[in-house]
C-alpha cells in the first residue's frame, strides 16, 4: 500500500515522504481499516516534529483521524494506532474505540468531526459548563478547532465572538455564524470583547492558541469566568498568574479530550451520539476548506502547521466522496 512516513523528526513538509510499504497487520482487539478520508490535524504536524506528547519510534506514518470502512464493511471513524497513522491506505485501529460514521456526512465530513468537536463537546460542556445566553469568545475561529468550538458554542445557545487573523479568516467566521468578529491583526481584541459585552466580559474563552491569546484573554475575562486551556498552537505555553485567578474569581480549566478514551469511552461514545443527531439536523457542519489527493498530504499538513489553513483540510487516498 502507499503511506506517507517521517524517517526524521522536522517541518512536515521537508520530512514526509510517500513510500510503498506493507499494510500493517492488527493485533489483538484490533482491526484492519481501509482509508477513505484522512483529516489533517494540527497534532500531525507536532508528530513530524517529534514534540508532541507522544512520539512513535521511526519510521511512523502521521494522520490521527480517519474514517474509512472495515473488512466486514462497516463505515466507521476511527484514531489509527500509531505508528500507523492515517496517511495510508489502510490502518488498524482498536476496535472498542470505532464509531459510526454519520450518514449525513460523506467521508471527509465524518472524518472531521471526530477529534475536533470531541474536544469542543467536552471542553465546552463537560469541562466549561458553558450556558444559553453566555458570551463565548473563540480564538482561531476560522481554523479546524475553533470552527467546531463556534457551531457548537452556537448550538448551545451562546453569543460567540471569534478572533481570527486576516480578513479572509474572518469572512470565514461571520460564516460559520459567530455574531461578533475581531480581526487580531488590528483591532483591540480586549477591548471590542469588553464593549461587545457592556464591559462583563467573556464567560468561557476557548483558547487553542496559547501565547498572546491567552494573555488577552484573562484581561477580558467575566466574574466566574472559565478560561479553557486547549492546546498551544503558536508554540508558546504561557505561565498563569495565580494570584490575578484568585483576584478576578476566574478559573483556569485544562482539556486533554484523548483521556476520555480511556478513563470514560462510554462519555466518549455518548458524546459522538449527540454530535451525530446534531449533523443530521444540520445543526453542525465540519467546514472542509479543501479535499487532496494523496500526494497532496505532505504539503496539506505543512500549511496547517504555518496556520495558513482555514477548516479543515481532509486527504482523500483513494478519491472517496
Amino acid at each position: 500500500m502507499q503511506a506517507w512516513r517521517v524517517h526524521r523528526n522536522g517541518e512536515p513538509g521537508e520530512v514526509m515522504s510517500l513510500e510503498e510499504t506493507d499494510r500493517p497487520t492488527p493485533g489483538d482487539g484490533q482491526v484492519l481499516v481501509r482509508v477513505a478520508a484522512a483529516n489533517v490535524n494540527f497534532p500531525d504536524a507536532l508528530l513530524c516534529r517529534g514534540q508532541y506528547q507522544v512520539r512513535p519510534p521511526l519510521p511512523f506514518t502521521p494522520g490521527v483521524e480517519v474514517c474509512g470502512t472495515t473488512e466486514d464493511g462497516r463505515r466507521v471513524l476511527a484514531t489509527p494506532a500509531l505508528p500507523y497513522g492515517g496517511f495510508a491506505e489502510y490502518v488498524v485501529a482498536d476496535e472498542a474505540a470505532l464509531l459510526p460514521a454519520p450518514d449525513a456526512l460523506d467521508d471527509a465530513e465524518a472524518a472531521a468531526l471526530h477529534i475536533g468537536y470531541q474536544t469542543g463537546w467536552f471542553g465546552l460542556h463537560r469541562r466549561a459548563r458553558l450556558q444559553a445566553g453566555e458570551a463565548l469568545l473563540v480564538h482561531a475561529a476560522a481554523g479546524g478547532v475553533g470552527s467546531a468550538a463556534v457551531q457548537l458554542g452556537k448550538a448551545a445557545g451562546a453569543t460567540v465572538i471569534g478572533v481570527v487573523g486576516g480578513p479572509e479568516k474572518a469572512a470565514v467566521a461571520r460564516g460559520l455564524g459567530c455574531d461578533l468578529v475581531i480581526d487580531r491583526r488590528g483591532e483591540d481584541i480586549v477591548g471590542a470583547v469588553k464593549e461587545a459585552t457592556g464591559g462583563r466580559g467573556a464567560d468561557v474563552v476557548y483558547d487553542p492558541v496559547g501565547g498572546d491569546a491567552y494573555g488577552k484573554s484573562v484581561k477580558c475575562i467575566a466574574f466566574e469566568g472559565r478560561v479553557l486551556v486547549v492546546g498551544f498552537a503558536s508554540g508558546n505555553i504561557p505561565a498563569p498568574a495565580l494570584n490575578h485567578a484568585l483576584v478576578k474569581n476566574y478559573a483556569i480549566v485544562g482539556l486533554h479530550w484523548g483521556l476520555y478514551n480511556t478513563k470514560d469511552p462510554a462519555a466518549v461514545r455518548a458524546c459522538h451520539d449527540e454530535l451525530t443527531k446534531l449533523a443530521t439536523q444540520g445543526i453542525v457542519k465540519p467546514l472542509v476548506s479543501e479535499r487532496v489527493a494523496m500526494a497532496g498530504a505532505a504539503e496539506a499538513v505543512q500549511r496547517v502547521a504555518d496556520g495558513t489553513s482555514t477548516g479543515r483540510i481532509v486527504v482523500l487516498p483513494g478519491g472517496a466522496r
